[in-house]
């Protein structure tokens, strides 16, 4: 049985391109998804990035599930510590009535930011130590058992919309094991804990309303491409547009620049952050694919396509679907 699969779009805004830009791909990207047999489309909120556009990610699930019809959408995920779970249960209560059936929710207790933009978003630096506890009070407005007296959420109570917890460690496993929820892991950018922490959310788990045995999303990083030549090319400048983003402080480098800090210990980062990547033709990036699933232990791939235009992503979004056969619902 192939495994599902499915995606993460971060809307980036490509060099000589616009915030709309970024959007009118994010909805053809749904849209060949959909087509090509994905299970779903997850958004990541950041905050303060001049190349990712998710930020507002309740407000980009609406309007790409305004242009599909059948494909879920969620978070992937929503940094709960940034919102009252109030707030969260009623846009997603939202999402749930106007398109009934078809949203998730993911959860992470992350900032998606630095901490200038922390106090930005007026956010305490604490609150992620609350974060079990939001998750609960979300859980709460969302079964229609809230645990405020007095509060709901309108929209969104008994709206049931299925809770993901996110992480990169062992507390988001942990967590996930003990209040009996999914488990995503985001191993396309944090590899290191990939193994322990699926292993100790699957030891750990606890069947409860939502969920009767585990579930792990894994993250991977995929370029398809026809030519393993034009992957490897691509993959290059998926690093290059990295190191930028990460080392560039507002400017961009230029190729041989980013080059000389790749072979940089600070470029290492760059190279263990992808450490998770099938790169190559159709072929290649399905043996990769499955044996990163074995790897993973995991029951879906969540993949992120690095590819460095619209064009090519939607490329790659179609020959990896036709490699791993997967069939549209």
């Amino acid at each position: 049985m192939t495994i599902p699969l499915s995606i993460l779009d971060l809307a980036p805004i490509r060099p000589g391109e616009t915030t709309t830009d970024s959007f009118a791909a994010s909805v053809a990207l749904a849209q060949r998804a959909e087509e090509r047999g994905y299970r779903r489309v997850w958004y990541a909120e950041h905050h303060n990035i001049p190349t990712i556009a998710s930020s507002a990610t309740s407000v980009l699930i609406a309007h790409v599930a305004a242009f599909t019809h059948s494909i879920r959408l969620g978070a992937g995920g929503i940094m709960l510590p940034n919102h009252s779970p109030l707030v969260i249960a009623e846009q997603f209560g939202t999402l749930e009535a106007l398109h009934p059936g078809r949203i998730d929710l993911g959860l992470g207790r992350a900032p998606g930011s630095d901490q200038d933009t922390m106090f930005a978003l007026r956010r305490n630096p604490m609150s992620a130590e609350s974060f079990p506890d939001d998750v609960l009070e979300l859980q709460g407005y969302l079964t229609g058992k809230s645990r405020i007296p007095g509060i709901d959420a309108t929209p969104g109570k008994g709206a049931n919309v299925p809770l993901y917890i996110l992480g990169s460690s062992l507390f988001g496993a942990n967590l996930a094991a003990t209040l009996g929820l999914p488990y995503a892991f985001a191993s396309h950018f944090a590899p290191d804990a990939l193994q322990e922490a699926v292993a100790t959310y699957r030891r750990g788990f606890r069947p409860s309303a939502q969920l009767d045995r585990p579930y792990v999303i894994a993250g991977v990083n995929v370029i398809a491409a026809d030519t393993t030549a034009e992957a490897q090319a691509q993959f290059l400048a998926t690093k290059r547009s990295r190191v930028t983003l990460l080392f560039g402080q507002g400017r961009t480098f230029s190729d041989e620049e980013a080059d000389v800090v790749l072979r940089s210990p600070a470029g290492q980062h760059v190279q263990h952050m992808l450490t998770f990547s099938a790169v190559g033709t159709p072929a290649e990036v399905r043996e990769y694919v499955e044996a990163f699933a074995k790897h993973a232990d995991a029951d879906e791939l969540i993949v992120a396509h690095q590819a460095s235009t619209t064009e090519a992503m939607l490329r790659s979004v179609e020959l990896l679907a036709d490699s791993m056969e997967l069939a549209p619902a």
